[in-house]
């Protein structure tokens, strides 16, 4: 017998919700088998079973929230009868009131009399009554909260999940349209249409704040950080790094990279590519704390992260990262960093990171101090490289001023970890493999 629990859909989820069970109790499982859909504040996923065998309960009901860890159902490793039937849905919309010209209810019926049957609908009852009945099977309690907190007429929201349900991305989608319309004047018919806010985001009058509640992902990585900054001693060591050498590759092999592989050839993958090899003499940076343990682990699952509309943070895992060369880390992350803006990641490729890049570097960033993705020991900041004059020194040991592409990299590490020495360390051998490896011979 094997329980199925709520499992860790990545570092700061702490909740999700069930929108579908695929299989009911009595059905037959193989091991790996998708299961159940969860939806979360970060991912939407199928999850797979853990184990082989026969659905015998189903704890938790579709459109359930419940927190990570939480039993969900259970698996039997015989073909014994279920142990219970699976609970039926929440209804997940508001109830309708009743008409104000309602007669006053019935005297109660004599406890010995049964109750009436439900009425069955008749075929010919009105659309709005259809799109009421039908709102509790396609909203999930995310959705809903969605709705509610930004005023949005659910009867105008296209569902492009499973039966026509309405997802978190299209609620999400239509937030995005909204706040980037253009301002309509009061008696407009683009006005008229559009839901006013909820009172707590309008501005008190024209010249006051706009107050917004903070998203549910915004809670829960303030949680996270707090809980981190709260956990981890934090020190911050920065180096400086001359990307010439990176440069000249990135422009000699520009134009043939994007033909053959559709995407721009960044620094990152450079980055994370010397960061692999720097572990292999440093793997204490490529470590996680467990209670009073230092966890060392032996592959380098990198994690990246990726900025999900400025909406969010996520770091999706490039799992055996140390065994990649260059070009198979840039497909990788490039690929992870779509799947991530769509929600179309499994809960596997969101967890398990041992090591952590960040990269604002792309928006000209001198120097963050980022905060470690617990129970990770090390998070490494990637900021702006810019043309800037250096001192360079030729085979003769003579030395003149040169334009080179320079840059910094970040390192936010754990103090309970290791020391100051070790991290200087780590990070003179990442800039030294950045700055001399034949980075041409790499990307062939």
């Amino acid at each position: 017998m094997a329980d199925v629990v709520l499992p860790q859909l990545g570092e700061t989820v702490t909740e999700g919700t069930i929108i579908r069970w695929m299989k009911r109790v009595g059905d037959e499982v193989r091991r790996d088998e998708p299961l159940f859909e969860i939806s979360t504040d970060k991912v939407d996923s199928e999850v797979p079973s853990p184990a082989a065998g026969v659905l015998t309960e189903v704890v938790v009901p579709e459109g359930a929230t419940v927190e990570v860890g939480t039993l969900l159902a259970v698996i039997s490793d015989s073909a014994a009868a279920p142990a219970a039937a699976a609970p039926e849905p929440a209804p997940a919309a508001v109830p309708t009131p009743p008409p104000a010209a309602a007669p006053p209810p019935a005297p109660p019926a004599p406890a010995a009399a049964p109750p009436p049957a439900p009425e069955p609908a008749t075929p010919d009852m009105t659309p709005e009554h259809a799109e009421e009945r039908s709102q509790p099977r396609l909203l999930s309690p995310v959705v809903r909260r969605l709705v509610n907190e930004h005023g949005l007429d659910v009867s105008t929201i296209e569902g492009s999940g499973v039966g026509g349900r309405i997802t978190r991305a299209d609620v999400e989608r239509i937030i995005r349209e909204r706040q980037s319309a253009p301002a309509q004047t009061p008696g407009s018919p683009s006005a008229a249409a559009r839901p006013a806010a909820p009172a707590e985001e309008r501005a008190p009058d024209a010249g006051g704040p706009l107050i917004v509640p903070l998203s549910s992902i915004r809670k829960t990585i303030g949680r996270h950080m707090v809980a981190s900054k709260a956990t981890s001693p934090h020190v911050l060591t920065a180096v400086e790094v001359d990307f010439e050498g990176v440069e000249r590759v990135r422009r000699t092999a520009r134009a043939g990279w994007r033909a053959q592989e559709g995407f721009s050839l960044t620094y990152l993958p450079f980055i994370a590519r010397a960061t692999c090899d720097a572990i292999a003499d440093f793997p204490q940076i490529n470590a996680s704390i467990d209670g009073t343990n230092l966890v060392v682990h032996r592959s380098v699952h990198l994690a990246v992260a990726v900025d999900l509309d400025f909406q969010g943070l996520l770091a999706p895992v490039v799992r055996d990262a140390e065994t990649k060369r260059l070009r198979a880390i840039a497909r990788e992350v490039v690929d992870l960093a779509a799947r991530a803006r769509r929600k179309e990641l499994s809960a596997s490729e969101v967890t398990g990171g041992t090591f952590t890049i960040t990269n604002p570097g792309q928006y000209g960033t001198l120097r963050q101090f980022p905060i470690i993705n617990q129970p990770q020991v090390a998070i490494l900041s990637t900021d702006g490289i810019r043309r800037r004059p250096v001192v360079v020194t030729d085979e003769l040991g003579d030395e003149a001023i040169a334009i080179h592409s320079v840059g910094v990299l970040a390192l936010a590490w754990d103090h309970r970890a290791f020391d100051g020495a070790y991290v200087a360390a780590f990070m003179d051998r990442l800039r030294d493999i950045i700055q001399t490896r034949d980075w041409e011979a790499e990307i062939v």
